[in-house]
């Protein structure tokens, strides 16, 4: 295989793309542009992209099922990168290609530019250190088709989710500082949130189990709910994340209907040595497992009652919730809470003045 080494580039790129597909699947447009199993270096430098459908460094793994499969390889360290126009991500992985990150300082501004970014056929992409941030709709910091690992960055949305997952497909943050401040929807969505984890059955991302995994580090929530499941199977897992939700309605998580169909929603969510705060949203047509574990808290409520950002009811009675404590968790009520299964010493709930209810039954015993 071919193999490059760029050190100190300055790349400009600008002259739109009508390519839509071509520019998000093939690397139309973009500033850099590897493919073809090569594998390429870049170390420092500049590159800027001031049009529509041009991603800063495009990594294309031409084929679109398994990760890796031809070998396209992009290792960039020290690098800025900054995008203005849509659908133009910092860093973007496709059909199957390598990306592998190092303390850069991304910043991207147009419509459907995450600054961390992958599109159909997924990939693989591993991040070390930098600062992430995405400025305009439809950009999350990362847009996840691919298998994605973040540690100790800086990831700041300021007008879209935080990260989106799309399908069968997954994120992994460690240590890393995410803030984000979802004030406009876009799209099928109904409601503002922070993590979304959603399946589009749009094609770009195989349908399964989608998981978003936090150790360490913060996730500040400025507008909306903390996290959203809608449509897709997701495990959320989280170890030791200080969680600062700024939404004046504190709602850590919904699980329900939203703007797609044709998946369920059905969410796992695992606290381990973890501090949970705000009310938990089950819908009707919707199913969660909570496992608290190693000292984890839950200072909160669950329940069905579910208004979207548009103000319509989505739903007024609660779903399948099956809660579970371990010895050394506790679940403090915050308000009268619903759930079909209980598991765990009825001792670690705190009734606080409110009542749990066990498939309609108020449980005896709770402090």
């Amino acid at each position: 295989a071919n193999e490059v080494t760029i050190t100190n580039p300055t790349v400009k790129k600008s002259g739109d793309s009508d390519g839509g597909d071509n520019s998000n699947f093939y690397g139309l447009n973009a500033g850099v542009l590897v493919k073809d199993g090569s594998k390429t270096t870049i170390t420092g430098g500049t590159i800027k992209t001031s049009a529509n459908g041009a991603n800063g460094i495009f990594s294309y793994g031409g084929n679109s099922g398994q990760n890796g499969a031809n070998g396209t390889t992009v290792t960039v360290r020290d690098t800025k990168i900054v995008t203005t126009g849509n659908s133009s991500g910092g860093i973007m992985t496709t059909g199957g290609g390598t990306t592998y990150a190092y303390n850069l300082d991304i910043t991207t501004s147009g419509q459907s530019s995450a600054a961390i970014r992958t599109d159909r056929g997924g990939g693989k992409v591993v991040v070390d250190g930098g600062k992430y941030t995405s400025n305009g709709l439809g950009s999350p910091t990362i847009y996840s088709t691919a298998d994605i690992t973040v540690s100790n960055a800086t990831l700041t949305s300021n007008l879209s989710e935080g990260v989106c997952i799309e399908g069968l497909n997954t994120i992994t943050l460690n240590n890393c500082n995410l803030t984000a401040n979802n004030t406009k929807r876009n799209g099928n969505a109904t409601f503002l949130d922070t993590i979304m984890i959603y399946q589009s059955m749009s094609g770009d991302a195989a349908s399964g189990t989608s998981k978003f995994t936090m150790n360490g580090g913060s996730l500040t929530s400025k507008s909306g709910h903390v996290f959203h499941v809608t449509n897709t199977n997701a495990v959320i897992s989280l170890k030791g994340v200080t969680i600062e939700n700024k939404d004046a309605e504190n709602i850590l998580l919904s699980v329900c209907a939203d703007g797609w169909q044709g998946g369920s929603n059905i969410a796992t969510l695992n606290a381990s040595a973890q501090k949970l705060s705000g009310a938990i949203k089950v819908g009707s047509d919707s199913q969660l497992t909570l496992k608290l574990t190693d000292g984890a808290t839950l200072n909160g409520a669950i329940d069905g009652k579910i208004t979207n950002a548009k103000g319509t009811t989505v739903s007024k009675e609660v779903g399948k919730v099956s809660v579970t404590l371990d010895s050394t968790s506790t679940w403090i009520l915050t308000g009268d809470s619903y759930v079909t299964e209980f598991n765990g010493n009825v001792s670690n709930v705190i009734s606080n003045g409110h009542t749990l209810y066990v498939n309609g039954v108020a449980l005896k015993g709770v402090k």
